[in-house]
């Protein structure tokens, strides 16, 4: 009855040691990285769910803004941050990108940072300046087969999300344009009002202003389906390239050794803010389409966009660094 009695004793401690760890975060601030400057999607989503995390747990969440190096810069700080919790990453799917477009990183990818939750995706939208005598897909193609390399499209760098699925959409369709790129998205934005170059591929939160102004026209959207944000504009491939799908997500990432009580708790926290209704509109007009899901979905994701990539890339033979 003494080795029962035993037993329960321990089994109770267990259990109690297990929920005060889960508990246990967050003990102090916790530090958001976001890989880019302030005012993208990525730091938009990072204060969103920063500010209603900081509410929900009585603790500071501050956004680190770490530019720099592709996304880089940030991820490798997260990589080797004490893994208790309170270092996390804000990424968007450049995180895999980055994987394969250079030679040597200060970090690996996927044994030194642990996917904690997914938080949804958006297409990105096709553009033109207004000197661009295009409003289609078609007539975009066109235009850009009668003649090959005049239409210029910028991004912001080599290996960024603008400009790795606009070589995708080259390869494809066969067209001839060419690649300019800019240290950051802003300048190329200013050059494609400005006419020195001709189109881009940019997220809808990067665009919409410009748009809703009449500063650019919109061709098509990314995505496997129309975006919600602009539900009268056609995808790229129901516009005619086929199977042509490019919806980067976001997530949050913490650096490996984080205790997996710590890893559900900052999980379960920020699901729980994905589905407060103002979050769920804030980060709807943005365009981005959430969707919680589990660690290990997230994690599948991950994995399985770490070869496809790797296999584009190496195809195009596109590096950087």
């Amino acid at each position: 009855m003494r080795a029962v009695s035993a037993a329960a004793a321990l089994c109770a401690a267990a259990a109690i040691s297990f929920g005060a760890a889960a508990q246990e975060w967050p003990q102090k601030s916790v530090t958001m990285l976001v890989p880019f400057a302030a005012g993208g999607t990525v730091d938009i989503v990072a204060r969103t769910i920063g500010q209603k995390l900081g509410a929900q747990t009585g603790q500071t969440f501050i956004t680190d803004n770490r530019g720099g190096g592709g996304g880089t810069i940030a991820t490798t700080v997260v990589a080797k941050a004490t893994p208790d919790g309170h270092t996390l990453l804000f990424h968007h799917m450049g995180l895999v990108f980055n994987a394969s477009l250079h030679d040597k990183l200060p970090y690996d990818t996927q044994k030194d940072l642990v996917p904690v939750a997914y938080i949804g995706a958006t297409p990105n939208v096709l553009v033109v300046n207004n000197t661009v005598p295009v409003r289609s897909v078609t007539e975009f193609l066109a235009l850009a087969k009668a003649k090959p390399g005049t239409i210029n499209y910028g991004s912001g760098g080599v290996g960024s999300a603008g400009h790795l699925p606009m070589e995708v959409l080259r390869a494809t369709t066969g067209i001839d344009i060419v690649h300019v790129p800019y240290k950051g998205s802003g300048p190329a934005i200013a050059d494609l009002m400005g006419g020195q170059i001709q189109a881009m591929l940019l997220t809808i939160p990067a665009v919409m202003p410009y748009l809703t102004e009449g500063k650019l026209k919109p061709i098509a959207t990314s995505g496997a389906r129309r975006s919600p944000a602009l539900p009268d504009l056609p995808t790229l491939a129901e516009a005619g390239v086929k199977g042509f799908e490019y919806a980067p997500w976001y997530g949050v990432f913490a650096p490996a050794g984080t205790k997996p009580e710590v890893l559900k708790r900052i999980h379960e926290a920020i699901n729980k803010v994905l589905a407060d209704p103002d979050v769920a509109r804030a980060l709807a007009s943005q365009g981005l389409e959430v969707r919680p899901m589990s660690r290990e979905e997230f994690a599948g994701i991950v994995n399985a966009d770490l070869l496809k990539w790797s296999q584009i890339i190496r195809r195009l033979g596109i590096k950087e660094g």
